[in-house]
């Protein structure tokens, strides 16, 4: 049984970015400047060139690099918050 306080822990602070590479969009929550948590909101085997192209199961990705790149800029640019401020 998942409780409200699982899927706010889940869930919580979740935002919308569209990748600026490939305009992918997931949501995304930048829980600290090192912790990204990103939730895939389509296949990403489908919508994500990097993971198209990838060899092998897309589960042994850890992320694309273009959607970090494009999370860290919208971190520099103020249009996505850092959890912890």
């Amino acid at each position: 049984m998942t409780t409200p306080e699982t899927v706010e822990f889940l869930t919580g602070g979740l935002r919308p970015h569209e990748c600026r590479s490939c305009g992918t969009c997931v949501l995304v929550k930048k829980n600290s400047i090192n912790h990204t948590s990103i939730q895939w909101i389509t296949n990403a085997a489908e919508s994500c060139p990097v993971f198209a192209d990838a060899e092998g199961p897309t589960a042994l990705l850890d992320t694309c690099p273009k959607l970090s790149d494009s999370i860290d800029d919208a971190v520099r640019e103020g249009t996505l918050a850092v959890a912890d401020g």
